[in-house]
């Protein structure tokens, strides 16, 4: 694939495009005072892009499958974090569930895009 070939992928701009909801919405005063769980829902939120770009830009369909499964890692770790935010108050359950579908959509578009890699 040619260089940055990752920006036309679906599932990339989504990641993307939830990384930045993610962060505008914990600039909020909520998420000021307990910074810990804000920066790990960033870390989070930007890892799943990030690991979609890197591993497509990888040389074999293995390493590209390998960074999927990592990004989906990084999908489960902020479903949990926007499930314990929306429990405690920090995150509007209107915003946390709208997040929860995104998470759910991007790991079916990872799956698929994983057995594209592997073959399958």
């Amino acid at each position: 694939m040619d260089q940055a070939s990752y920006r036309r992928l679906v599932v990339w701009r989504r990641a993307r495009d939830l990384a930045i909801d993610v962060y505008g919405a914990t600039s909020s005063d909520a998420f000021r005072r307990d910074w810990g769980l804000r920066d790990q829902l960033r870390r989070a939120a930007v890892s799943i892009p990030s690991n979609i770009a890197e591993g497509n830009e990888r040389g074999s369909p293995r390493e590209r499958a390998r960074f999927c499964y990592y990004a989906r890692g990084s999908l489960a770790e902020l479903s949990t974090q926007v499930e314990i935010a929306a429990a405690t108050g920090m995150l509007d359950p209107e915003r946390a569930a709208g997040w929860q579908r995104q998470c759910d959509e991007l790991a079916r578009m990872l799956t698929a895009l994983i057995r594209t890699h592997v073959g399958l």
